[in-house]
């Protein structure tokens, strides 16, 4: 919440500038240094949770970052994009 709160502020305070502030937040990410130690029975587990059936990879998570930066996303700013697979329901 203090994180998307900072991230709301700053949009606010550089969007005058043409300045895009957001955030892109995800779960657990198959698979990193900080998951490698994750046992396959978790990844299956939080797969089955999601509605695309698996977990999201490290390039998925960077595809989203890469539209913030693309001209696709000059007209979001203050927003949390949430790449989990659809695990996290609002």
């Amino acid at each position: 919440a203090a994180l998307l709160s900072l991230t709301r502020t700053a949009a606010h305070d550089l969007g005058p500038h043409g300045i895009t502030v957001n955030m892109v937040s995800g779960g657990l990410l198959r698979t990193t240094d900080a998951s490698s130690a994750t046992p396959e029975a978790v990844f299956d587990l939080i797969a089955s949770m999601t509605p695309l059936r698996r977990v999201t990879t490290p390039a998925e998570f960077a595809d989203a970052v890469l539209f913030f930066l693309s001209p696709w996303g000059r007209a979001v700013t203050g927003q949390n994009l949430v790449v989990d697979c659809g695990l996290v329901k609002d």
